[in-house]
């Protein structure tokens, strides 16, 4: 079953042309991702995906539900949730508090065991509850930006830029937390620079280029492209 469909859509930034026509789909259960260069054009699209961006023509359609107009806050609510490029947690607040913003969208009732699941699926955060989220190592904050958007009990999860800025060993933490995230159940659409490790664990995958959509299949078949090894896969 399709869970997201994005058809055709272009976003601006004043005069600048970001996003040309993009077209691509994810079905329930997948890990679909989005490669290409720095400036491509992912993180615009799943900016807009989640509403943080308005695209000037096309459409979005979430659990067959069109987005457009929608609020982000509205769209969270919906069940797509997104963990943004950079990890934008709260430094001055503790991973629990961090946590518990997280699940605003959820009745009160539920946020001690959701909190409980995430430290469950992240012993560090748990050991860690009550420290400020600024003094986390760059993999430790991953890991929060990650429980975080969990709280809210996503369907479909966006995640941005996860591996950006970690060392090689967390960058496979990461990699392996996402794989067990999709087994358990959720949809991921994943953005990620580091292409070799996103079409390892991917069903299928687009690659942008300049704001459109250059090429797809699965993760396998574009593994194995000589044009998507050359570009992205250092040969």
């Amino acid at each position: 079953m399709s869970m997201l469909k994005v058809e055709d859509i272009n976003v601006y930034y004043g005069s600048i042309h970001a996003v040309r026509g993009v077209t691509f789909e994810v079905n329930e259960g997948e890990i679909v991702t989005l490669i290409g260069a720095n400036g491509a054009g992912k993180s615009t699209t799943l900016n807009t995906v989640s509403g943080l961006l308005q695209s000037k023509s096309g459409n979005i359609e979430f659990l067959g539900q069109n987005l457009h107009g929608i609020p982000a806050h509205k769209i969270v609510s919906l069940g797509l949730t997104q963990v943004p490029e950079g990890r934008r947690i709260f430094a001055e607040m503790t991973v629990e508090e961090n946590l518990t913003l997280g699940a605003y969208t959820r009745p009160s009732s539920e946020v001690a065991d959701s909190i409980e699941d995430v430290f469950e699926r992240f012993p560090r955060l748990k050991e860690r509850r009550r420290q400020l989220a600024g003094t986390l190592s760059g993999g430790e904050q991953q890991m929060l930006a990650m429980g975080r958007a969990l709280m809210s009990k996503p369907k479909l999860l966006m995640l941005d830029e996860p591996s950006m800025g970690l060392a090689p060993i967390l960058v496979s933490q990461i990699f392996d937390i996402i794989r067990e995230l999709n087994k358990a159940g959720t949809t991921i659409l994943l953005v990620e620079q580091n292409a070799r490790m996103a079409l390892s664990i991917a069903h299928r995958a687009y690659v942008l280029e300049t704001g459109s959509v250059a090429l797809s299949g699965t993760g396998a078949e574009l593994m194995a492209s000589d044009k998507v090894r050359e570009a992205y896969l250092g040969g």
